[in-house]
């Protein structure tokens, strides 16, 4: 989304790395804490899951080899946050940055913002104009958003010491903030020095639909309805962009 909405070439070793690197951060995040506890007694599934994360990390570094060593730099970065996302490495208890107060969501978005928006940039020494910038305010803004129907649900797991945004202020208030910085990431499209309709109209469209969504979550969701059709919301605004592009 990011080469096509600034008309960048197709970056073989940067979107393969990305790919990689989102199946093994992901899964390093969500089973290491189960793998720590159970690895004399772990599940076939999630052995299987461990050998599929190790595959991808072995392409994930291959790829990595073919960056430009000014984008490792920033990789270094978000790797360190996705670790110290997971792993209480400074204490003793399990002071993860996953488990500081209203901390979890900006950390998700700022590591989603800067490997989907700044690392291909930067390894295709792309200018940071202001253009990139207001990229990456709508990229954070939309990861937050993206983030409340998966906050919604989870009202009922979550301890009270997280401090989630429905936690603290309510489901109404928390949906109307969902709609306003979606608003917001709209309305940043007009303040960029290129943009074409087909994005924009797209960019709309998107946003309706994720509106949409954010206002009718609940707490007692469906099983796939933040699991499976939010998340899959990015995926479908791509598509849309080939199709107009």
């Amino acid at each position: 989304m990011t080469l096509l909405s600034l008309d960048l070439s197709y970056s073989e070793s940067v979107l393969y790395f990305v790919f990689y690197a989102s199946i093994t951060g992901y899964n390093f995040v969500k089973y290491f804490g189960v793998a720590k506890f159970r690895h004399r007694r772990l599940a076939n599934w999630l052995k299987l899951i461990q050998i599929l994360s190790f595959i991808c990390f072995i392409l994930m570094c291959y790829y990595a080899i073919k960056l430009k060593l000014n984008t490792h730099i920033f990789i270094f970065c978000f790797a360190l946050l996705t670790v110290l996302y997971a792993i209480p490495v400074f204490s003793k208890k399990n002071n993860t940055l996953r488990n500081i107060g209203g901390l979890k969501v900006y950390i998700i978005a700022l590591v989603w913002t800067g490997v989907t928006v700044f690392i291909p940039l930067i390894n295709s020494n792309y200018s940071i104009d202001s253009d990139v910038v207001i990229l990456g305010a709508q990229r954070f803004l939309y990861v937050l958003v993206l983030m409340l129907p998966f906050e919604i649900r989870d009202l009922k797991y979550d301890n009270l010491k997280l401090s989630t945004i429905p936690q603290k202020l309510g489901l109404k208030k928390t949906k109307g903030l969902g709609v306003l910085f979606l608003v917001i990431v709209f309305l940043l499209e007009f303040f960029k020095n290129t943009t074409n309709e087909g994005y924009i109209v797209v960019l709309l469209i998107v946003l309706i639909i994720t509106g949409f969504f954010v206002f009718f979550s609940k707490i007692e969701q469906q099983k796939y309805y933040s699991s499976f059709w939010v998340e899959s919301l990015p995926i479908l605004w791509l598509i849309l962009l080939l199709y107009f592009n």
